[in-house]
């Protein structure tokens, strides 16, 4: 799918800050969330206008497993500012349940936005014959993203360096990897194939993705909350709104103003998922 609709804001709304109204504020994209999530099933279009009037346009909302996938594309009939993906949690070892995901994938394809989230993790699949596994599954999705030129959403927990491995020996083009959790020089080889890296309001808490923004160039950064967890206070539901929490960590990391920041970030979503305004 290509988002042709027009992904602004109402006219009048209150900036990223949350402080006085403006018109027209920038426009972000919450590259990561899992508003489908059931914890969001009783203030769903409250969680949605909270985002609104902070300034996020839209949220990439992915999905876990198959029935993930089924209410994403759903809830985007009903809620316009939800753009749907659909994925394989990478702990879900079951080649079945790739075949019917890819399936679901290939049949909504005009409609889905990115294949995600998929990807490896290292975390919780220790042993080899898993990991095998986890790795081949991967790269059927990364295969089919390249087929369908789609986005790949990637999770890549404790397996930074062997998810950028598989992806380049892949091909894979049009790759953000999520709330990426390796060594800043593992992310290098990522930056030169023109990737993207998405960071969450946990930010503020952490040090090891303090370095990994200072490292990276602004130009392959976007912006994620991963609702309803990665908020920047522990055990506190997440949601889209706090986007901008993100946003300001950046700035404040890179000595940038918020402006030069919100405008990059902007600008690297629109070239990784083709959005249009």
């Amino acid at each position: 799918m290509r988002v042709t609709g027009n992904l602004r804001p109402a006219t009048r709304g209150v900036d990223a800050r949350g402080s006085d109204p403006v018109d027209n504020p920038p426009v972000l994209v919450d590259c990561h969330a899992h508003l489908g999530d059931p914890v969001f099933d009783v203030d769903r279009a409250e969680v949605l206008e909270r985002a609104r009037r902070a300034g996020v346009g839209a949220v990439v909302t992915v999905g876990e497993t198959l029935d993930d996938a089924r209410k994403n594309l759903a809830l985007a009939l009903e809620h316009p500012g939800i753009l749907p993906a659909a994925g394989l949690y990478p702990t879900i070892l079951e080649p079945e349940q790739a075949d019917a995901l890819e399936a679901l994938i290939r049949d909504n394809r005009e409609r889905l936005v990115a294949v995600g989230e998929v990807g490896l993790d290292h975390w919780k699949v220790r042993d080899e014959a898993g990991r095998a596994l986890q790795s081949e599954i991967f790269l059927r999705f990364i295969r089919l993203a390249g087929e369908l030129d789609l986005p790949l959403n990637v999770h890549s927990r404790s397996a930074g360096r062997e998810a950028i491995a598989l992806l380049l020996g892949a091909g894979a083009r049009r790759v953000q990897l999520h709330a990426f959790d390796g060594r800043p020089a593992t992310a290098l080889a990522a930056v030169e194939a023109g990737w993207f890296f998405s960071i969450p309001p946990s930010i503020v808490r952490s040090r090891q993705k303090q370095k990994l923004v200072g490292r990276l160039p602004l130009s392959c950064l976007l912006l994620e909350t991963d609702s309803p967890v990665l908020g920047a206070e522990p055990g506190r539901r997440n949601e889209p709104s706090a986007l901008a929490v993100a946003r300001d960590a950046i700035a404040e990391i890179k000595r940038l103003p918020r402006d030069e920041v919100t405008a990059a970030v902007i600008d690297n979503t629109r070239r990784l998922y083709r959005l249009a305004t």
